[in-house]
């Protein structure tokens, strides 16, 4: 029998929700890797709704285990159902804030959401991809800077790298902070899912 792994999603969208190709991504390498998986997401309406081909917010409301369960194709329960003693290890693809409650465990984070770790564990060791604006390549560099006033460590790796910081059993990979091929992203992703089954 493979590892038991949650997998939060936070709505289906990368402005208001998880980064799809993540999520796919995460779930791809998860099932490559022979891990039972299990996805979650909690019960609550969107803090916001974005128009995605214009960029802007709307009026509408949207929950977020409805939204997330368009990812999970319907096989989807509420977070509040989610048991950590049940499971090896946690992925939150694309970013999602309730990794303190499954401390101890096995945690990947990608994108934006290793800040997340940066805020929960303190002296913790993450990436978002590189320090510096690398041939246009990490515009959002300055991540790495707040991970450090956040007194964390920032590691530097390239896309299709993921950081072990094995005293915290955190593992994280840049994804989309990183303006690359998404064959690159999915490898790096990929990185992360292995590195989080070895630690489960």
């Amino acid at each position: 029998m493979g590892k038991r792994v949650a997998l939060v999603l936070a709505g289906c969208g990368v402005f208001d929700g998880s980064e799809i190709h993540e999520a796919s991504a995460a779930l791809v390498h998860l099932s490559r890797g022979g891990a039972e998986v299990k996805i979650f997401a909690p019960n609550i309406e969107q803090r916001d709704v974005v128009d995605h081909l214009k960029g802007s917010p709307t009026e509408e409301k949207r929950n977020v285990l409805v939204e997330s369960a368009r990812l999970a194709r319907g096989n989807i329960q509420d977070l509040a159902e989610l048991k950590a003693s049940e499971f090896d290890a946690v992925i939150f693809p694309g970013g999602f804030g309730v990794a303190k409650n499954l401390a101890k465990k096995p945690i990947g984070l990608c994108c934006i959401s290793p800040v997340l770790a940066a805020k929960v564990f303190p002296g913790c060791e993450v990436t978002v991809g590189q320090d510096k604006n690398i041939d246009g390549r990490f515009p959002d560099a300055e991540t790495a800077s707040a991970i450090a006033e956040l007194g964390c460590k920032h590691i530097c790796k390239n896309v299709n790298e993921s950081h072990v910081d094995k005293a915290n059993k955190i593992v994280t990979t840049c994804a989309f902070m990183c303006k690359a091929p998404l064959h690159e992203i999915f490898d790096g992703i990929g990185t992360m899912v292995q590195e989080v089954l070895k630690l489960a």
